[in-house]
């Protein structure tokens, strides 16, 4: 069978043309198209896997963690660790340096401004000049309290060559604190010139001596002492408390790390606002409403502070506040800063039996007092016993381990 496909004629009165096509064209026709169809979209499809594969490597799939990438990222995590060291390691090196250039500054600016010596001869000793020590002891004492400095000279306080050596052999200078009489040259200062030169364990200061300077006192005892000695730690204490040294300077040495430190039995008492009772506190107003308490500090009793911050007292002396107690005001100079305040318990012991018993246990106190007296309550007659029943021993402070 077949199929005819006509066409119309052309002019000119001629006859139409006439193609035949066969059923095996037509097959052959739509096999054709068929093809190039199939081979294009082939090609969409290799397009599209191609695209698809662009995709997944722009996010890939998490795989699963091996050993390998576990130990890779644990050690990732330890160079991170060592890195924040070091950066913690610079940042109390450029701490250090900074006050070493403010302390330079303060030096030379009170130099040019003719300011108030800070030594008994008028003239600051240069830092290269300063005996070097591991901790000085200010015992901070008064003019009517002779009784008191004999006593604790004939019980903890280490006397004539023996202080001496001491010094040299560990580092450890101890000295009673007192300024002048407001009559300088006075019977009072001349009793004191006679009793130095018979101990030579004094450290005079250019400051007139009165209960209600104590701040002031405080202020002026660690710029003297931090321009005399180069220390590691400063240390206030009472001439009515009874102190080991030895077990002092131990204690003091598991902090030599700390860049900046305050260490004593930190406390927060009542501002107290009544005005006539004993450390009532004029500027009580701004500690808030009353009945407030004081922010945390070291009572006033016996207390240290490390290198830094007695050089941070030296050169900012003139700014620092005053108030009405002297344990509030060193508490109030160090709040603000970035230190570690250290609650040590055994500065503050109390008097046998207390003290005893905890000796007796193998826990040697720093420091033994009465809270009741503020002190050793009756410190001439009872000190000597105090240090018989709570004492380190005699050698205790020449085999303490001080770095």
């Amino acid at each position: 069978m077949r199929l005819r496909f006509g066409g119309g004629g052309g002019g000119g009165g001629g006859r139409g043309g006439a193609n035949n096509v066969s059923w095996k064209g037509i097959m052959v026709l739509c096999l054709a198209s068929f093809g190039v169809g199939l081979l294009f979209t082939n090609r969409m499809w290799s397009a599209l896997d191609e695209s698809e594969g662009v995709r997944q490597d722009c996010n890939p799939k998490p795989k699963p963690s091996s050993n390998n990438e576990e130990a890779t990222q644990k050690d990732i995590f330890e160079e991170v660790s060592k890195t924040h060291q070091v950066i913690q390691t610079l940042d109390k090196t450029i701490s250090s340096l900074e006050l070493e250039l403010a302390t330079s500054r303060a030096q030379q600016e009170n130099e040019k401004m003719g300011s108030i010596p800070l030594l008994e001869n008028n003239a600051r000793e240069p830092a290269e000049g300063r005996q070097k020590a591991f901790m000085v002891v200010g015992i901070n004492t008064a003019f009517s309290s002779r009784k008191r400095r004999d006593s604790v000279r004939e019980s903890w306080m280490p006397q004539g060559e023996m202080l001496k050596r001491l010094e040299q052999e560990k580092g450890i200078v101890v000295r009673f604190v007192i300024g002048h009489s407001a009559t300088p040259g006075g019977i009072l200062d001349r009793a004191i010139e006679a009793e130095d030169a018979q101990h030579s364990d004094f450290l005079r200061l250019n400051h007139v001596e009165g209960y209600l300077e104590l701040s002031i006192k405080t202020k002026i005892f660690f710029t003297t002492a931090v321009n005399k000695w180069d220390a590691d730690f400063y240390v206030k204490v009472d001439d009515d408390v009874h102190v080991n040294l030895g077990v002092l300077g131990t204690t003091l040495a598991r902090h030599s790390s700390k860049p900046r430190v305050y260490i004593g039995c930190m406390k927060s008492g009542p501002v107290l606002a009544q005005k006539g009772v004993k450390y009532h506190e004029p500027e009580y107003w701004k500690f808030g409403e009353e009945g407030n308490k004081y922010f945390r500090h070291a009572t006033g009793q016996i207390y240290a502070i490390s290198k830094e911050l007695a050089r941070y007292i030296s050169v900012n002396q003139a700014m620092l506040h005053k108030y009405a107690n002297e344990d509030v005001s060193l508490g109030s100079w160090i709040i603000g800063l970035d230190v570690d305040h250290v609650d040590d318990r055994s500065m503050c012991c109390g008097t046998p039996p207390d003290c005893e018993w905890k000796a007796q246990a193998g826990n040697v106190c720093v420091a033994s007092f009465d809270w009741t007296c503020s002190g050793i309550c009756k410190s001439v007659e009872r000190i000597k016993e105090v240090h018989r029943r709570c004492g380190e021993g005699e050698g205790a402070v020449w085999n303490a381990l001080l770095q």
